[in-house]
């Protein structure tokens, strides 16, 4: 398709990305990495001249090696936080994130535990809706073990 929907304003970002939500058993789908200490979903960010539908689809395929349905679209977030890896350290992000149900299979297995990205190498873990560790996005502990039927809109704003 294109490029990352990424675009670069003064000393600020904007990022457009896309989640997938991935549950069984009161654990949800999630990646991690070695470099830092929390977890965060599958996804990544919406190519230009893609949907979000597109884009999640796409992403999922990519990271899981799998080819899975959406079953509806569950969140739209807005978060403003400091970026923490490479080049975008300490700089003022603003994410625009649309977080997809996914229909998995009951025997669904994700094709790979381990994907690399940017020279790291990130791990695919099921991680239980009360797991004791830091989550992104954080709503997943609360929101996950209660799902509702209609869209829901979160904002969080770490400046």
């Amino acid at each position: 398709m294109g490029d990352d929907m990424t675009v670069r304003l003064g000393d600020g970002m904007i990022n457009l990305r896309v989640g997938a939500i991935i549950t069984k058993d009161d654990r949800v789908l999630m990646v991690r990495n070695p470099v830092e200490d929390w977890y965060y979903s599958v996804g990544g960010r919406i190519q230009f001249g893609e949907t979000a539908e597109q884009a999640v689809v796409r992403e999922v395929r990519e990271e899981l090696g799998v080819e899975l349905e959406i079953d509806r679209l569950g969140f739209i977030t807005e978060n403003y936080f400091y970026g923490t890896m490479g080049d975008n350290t300490g700089r003022l992000i603003y994410e625009l994130c649309f977080y997809f149900y996914m229909r998995a299979p009951e025997a669904f297995r994700p094709n790979y535990d381990s994907i690399t990205v940017n020279e790291h190498t990130e791990y695919i873990e099921w991680v239980p809706f009360d797991t004791p560790k830091t989550v992104y996005p954080a709503f997943f502990k609360t929101e996950l073990s209660k799902p509702w039927k209609e869209l829901r809109h979160f904002v969080v704003d770490e400046r």
